[in-house]
């Protein structure tokens, strides 16, 4: 019973935070309402029983992303005005809809299954998965890992001063 209301809280406050992010007219608090949005789909992960998931979610999207954009949004020139409101505001409503439309059909057509605490993945299965060496990711995982660090090379060289 308390895991459920547990859930509905963090749930709430995932979509409030969600809802802040695209409301927010500054982009430093954008930033904000976004970590505040990992850290409580962190905690849902929590809730769920997902421990592995919860706390990649803590390191890697609250961490270390969440910092890259708020580095990115402090070093950027201005960053203290408003975001500016342009013309493409109907083009990305209706891009918001079909995508909407498209996880709900996703939603009301898997046929969903209840599980148990036993047959949710431990860690240990999820690093067969990813590390085996006959069907694993390693390969896929090394190449994110590369374009993660080209990425930050790339940002830094672009606020770097000439």
């Amino acid at each position: 019973m308390g895991v459920s209301i547990a859930f509905w809280i963090f749930a709430t406050m995932a979509v409030a935070a969600a809802l802040a992010v695209i409301a927010v007219r500054n982009i430093f608090r954008a930033a904000l309402s976004l970590i505040i949005l990992f850290g409580a789909v962190a905690a849902l992960f929590f809730t769920l029983s997902a421990d592995f998931l919860a706390v990649a979610q803590l390191l890697v999207y609250a961490g270390a992303i969440a910092i890259l954009i708020l580095f990115a949004i402090v070093v950027t020139p201005n960053f203290q005005f408003a975001n500016r409101s342009n013309k493409l505001w109907l083009p990305t409503l209706v891009a918001a809809a079909l995508v909407l439309a498209a996880i709900l059909v996703g939603i009301f057509r898997t046929a969903w299954r209840t599980t148990t605490p036993a047959d949710l993945p431990t860690t240990g299965d999820i690093a067969l998965a990813l590390f085996d060496q006959r069907l694993g990711f390693v390969l896929p995982f090394e190449v994110a890992s590369v374009l993660l660090l080209a990425a930050i090379i790339g940002a830094i060289a672009i606020v770097r001063e000439k």
